[in-house]
Parts: C-alpha cells; sequence; structure tokens
C-alpha cells in the first residue's frame, strides 16, 4: 500500500511556516521565495562513520591555531575581541555606500603588508575598479590578490591557487553556481554557497569574510540560517551625510558581542577612531543657550555627545500646543515628546506652543534613555536664554512623575568626562560618585536639578 503523502509538503526555510501547495510568499514572515518543497524523510543511519580528528582531552587540544592575528585596524579588531582568527566565518552586513568594501580592501592590506596572503574576491565591481580605489586608499602590495569573480567553482580555484591567510567575499549575494537550485541571490543559492565557503575556511584554516546586504528594514538579507553558520555577525553603521561609521557585533564567538568601533570615512579612505569623542561635541568660545553634553554608551565604550536645542520666542501668531512643531534628529521623537511634556507639567518650564528643534551633533544617535536629563536642560536652556556652564555634563534617565532615575555605568561615564577636561556632573541622586577633579552634583527631581544650575 503507497504511503500517504506529507500534510504540509512546502516549508519557509526562514520560519519553518509550512503550506500543502508552493506560495511565493510566506503567510507567516511575509518574505518572498523562501518557501521550498521539502524531500522525503530518510531513515537515520546508525552505523558509525570514518573519524576525521580523533576526540582527546580539552586540555591536550593545541590553542595555537585558534590564536587571533590583528587585522591592521585597531577598531576592528576590539570588536572582534583580538583580531581575526584561522578558520573563523565573519559576517559583515551593512547598507549600500556605507563603506563596507572600503574598510574590508583596507584591512586586506594591511593583512598583506604583514607578510600574510590576502584574497579579495569582488562579485560587484570589476577588478580595475577595485584597483582604483586601492590607489586612492594607498593598499597595494604584493602579498594582497585581486580577482572579480561571480561563480563558486572559480573562486574555489582562486584559493586553490593563491592559498590565502585571508578571503574576502564581496558579496555573498552575487556569488553562484549552478549546480544549486534557485536564482543568483536566492534564499537556497545563498544558503548552499556560504556553507560551503565555510566548509573551506575551516578545513584549511582560512579567515573568511563575507559581505552582505541589508533589506529595507536594516535586517541581514538572505536566510536567517547564515547568521547561525558565521562565528561572527558585524552590522556596519553610518549615516550617508556624516563622516561617522559604526561596527557592532551583534555575534561574537571569539569575544563580547556588545563591543563597538569607531571610524571616520573621509577622502583618503576610512580611519579608525580611538577617541571620538570630537566629532560628537562642538566647542564653543562663549557658552550658548540650549547646549548640554551627556556621556552615552556604546556597547563597552563611553561617548560623550552634545545635544542642542532650539525653542521659538512664543505663541504670538496664536498657535496652541497641538500645533506647534517638535522636531528631533539624531534622539527618539516619542522620548523626547515625553520629556518635554515632564519638563512643563513638573518643572514649569513653559514650552506650550512654542515650536521645539534638538538635534544631537555629528549625526549621533542616542536611544538609551540616560540622554533624558541632558535633553531636558538643554530645551530648559533654550526656552529660558540662559547657558548651562562649558564643563557640566548631564546623565540621568527622566521618569513622568519628573523623577531622575539611576542609569547603567554612571561610574564609567563620569570618569571618561572627567578624563577629556570636564569638571562638573550632575547624576541621579544616590549615585556615590567620587572623582578627582570632579564635583558631582546629585538630583532627585527634574525641578530639583533645574535650580540648582540656575535656569528656572
Amino acid at each position: 500500500m503507497a504511503k500517504a503523502p506529507a500534510k504540509d509538503p512546502f516549508r519557509c526555510v526562514e520560519c519553518g511556516w509550512t503550506a500543502t501547495k508552493w506560495v511565493g510568499r510566506c503567510g507567516e514572515c511575509q518574505a518572498w521565495g523562501t518557501v521550498e518543497e521539502m524531500a522525503a524523510p530518510k531513515k537515520l543511519s546508525l552505523v558509525a562513520g570514518h573519524v576525521t580528528t580523533a576526540a582527546k582531552p580539552i586540555g591536550d587540544v593545541d590553542l595555537a591555531s585558534a590564536k587571533a592575528r590583528t587585522s591592521g585596524v585597531s577598531e576592528l579588531d576590539r570588536v572582534l575581541g583580538g583580531g581575526l582568527v584561522p578558520g573563523a566565518a565573519i559576517l559583515l552586513a551593512g547598507e549600500p555606500g556605507v563603506g563596507k568594501s572600503t574598510l574590508l580592501l583596507t584591512v586586506a592590506a594591511e593583512t598583506a603588508k604583514q607578510g600574510m596572503l590576502s584574497l579579495y574576491i569582488s562579485g560587484e565591481e570589476s577588478a580595475s575598479q577595485v584597483r582604483l580605489r586601492a590607489e586612492r586608499l594607498n593598499a597595494i602590495d604584493k602579498n594582497l590578490w585581486l580577482a572579480a569573480e561571480s561563480d563558486l567553482g572559480a573562486v574555489i580555484a582562486h584559493i586553490d591557487a593563491v592559498k590565502p591567510d585571508l578571503l574576502i567575499i564581496d558579496s555573498i549575494q552575487t556569488i553562484s553556481s549552478s549546480t544549486v537550485d534557485g536564482a543568483p541571490g536566492g534564499v537556497t543559492q545563498v544558503r548552499e554557497i556560504a556553507a560551503a565557503l565555510i566548509r573551506i575556511a575551516k578545513e584549511r584554516a582560512i579567515t573568511l569574510v563575507l559581505v552582505g546586504h541589508v533589506t529595507k528594514d536594516g535586517s541581514i538579507a538572505g536566510p536567517r540560517l547564515l547568521e547561525h553558520l558565521v562565528d561572527v555577525v558585524l552590522n556596519f553603521e553610518g549615516e550617508r551625510h556624516s563622516r561617522l561609521r559604526l561596527i557592532r557585533a551583534i555575534k561574537n564567538r571569539f569575544g563580547a558581542s556588545d563591543e563597538v568601533g569607531c571610524f571616520d570615512l573621509n577622502d583618503s579612505g576610512i580611519v579608525g577612531l580611538p577617541d571620538p569623542t570630537g566629532l560628537f561635541t562642538s566647542r564653543h568660545t562663549d557658552p550658548v543657550p540650549g547646549t548640554c553634553v551627556t556621556v552615552a554608551l556604546e556597547g563597552r565604550r563611553a561617548l560623550l555627545a552634545e545635544v542642542q536645542s532650539l525653542v521659538s520666542a512664543g505663541n504670538a501668531d496664536g498657535r496652541d500646543w497641538g500645533n506647534a512643531r517638535r522636531v528631533t534628529s539624531g534622539l527618539d521623537s516619542a522620548r523626547t515628546s515625553m520629556t518635554l511634556a515632564v519638563l512643563e507639567l513638573r518643572a514649569g518650564i513653559k514650552i506650550s506652543g512654542r515650536d521645539v528643534y534638538v538635534a544631537t551633533v555629528g549625526g549621533m544617535k542616542i536611544t538609551e534613555p540616560s540622554a533624558d536629563l541632558a535633553v531636558a536642560l538643554s530645551v530648559a536652556s533654550a526656552a529660558k536664554g540662559l547657558a548651562l556652564p562649558a564643563d557640566l555634563v548631564a546623565i540621568g534617565e527622566v521618569g513622568l512623575a519628573g523623577e531622575i532615575r539611576k542609569v547603567t555605568g554612571v561610574t564609567q561615564r563620569v570618569q571618561e568626562a572627567a578624563r577629556l577636561g570636564f569638571k562638573r556632573a550632575i547624576v541621579p541622586m544616590g549615585s556615590d560618585l567620587k572623582i578627582a577633579g570632579m564635583e558631582i552634583l546629585e538630583a532627585a527631581r527634574l525641578e530639583q536639578a533645574i535650580t540648582k544650575l540656575k535656569i528656572n
């Protein structure tokens, strides 16, 4: 008697949703082209197979082959947890034009200058186009090899010929194989090609870097399995009109997954920023109303950021609260609106009917609530026309009742401000800070902070 077919023979490779017939779009995660027919289940074999490497006590495992080597770019080494590990698979994703190719070409050149072979495979540009960029970046070295290929077989042939220590694929979505079903860049192609390249890298102790595209919502394009296959997932961020670039470690098997690297993208290339504070603050010859400096934590790194506010003169034209504009840049608009409401209702700063503009300097994005106090003080300063002290930093979360709440890493934040020459810090009550050369002002409520700074 013939066996009945499976109830739902089609499955989404992204989320596992099943269907009785093929559809172009998953009914669960709404992804296109991810529904595939499931193969008939095979009986599990219980016969012992060939052992590639004998098991040994964990203390006898050699660590030399897994020792990280520097990439030549200190900020990238910081995020990776020390450098490039032989046999590691790294996925670098980011929006078009953010500087992924520029960064990796610099890494390939710096690695080549250390005497190691680097192979850069470009699937999006011709070899001559990459050479032009390399000339501009001063990334020409005899140990840096370049090829423009889009076929997996040709890529493997280059790997066999060059035998590189570092292999960069730019990008994984452009590499295809005729032996794999699906269109180039599709889910099946990306999954199988990435798995093949990772297997080669593991077997030959090659550090593999894959460039990945992102979708409209900022997530990494392709199958979710791709992020599980690799050892490190890095996200390259930055505003198109800003020089600042950030690398965040989303997943890292060799180090911390909350580390951040800062870069400056300019005409001569991309440069690591060990101390990027200068990009996020502006020095004024005289104190200016509406400016306040705070300290944000990006991963494990404390970064000073300046919040600037502008408040219109008043409602002489008859507009009410509902018609007043609230414009933000670099800050969460909903949280800023909440802070403005608390500032008026709890601290008595009248901004009804007045346009309020709040922005950060240098294109920095602040999403954590520790900047609430700086936002409130900068708006209060702008509304009253009274400047805050130039050597002051403000750190704290503002609640709806007007209280100032503690935030994580206050000591680290204030120490960073003291290192950069700031003399005063206003922090939540009970922080218990004692830092040499720093005057600590504690406030339990927003109105107390405004009173202490004499801007009420």
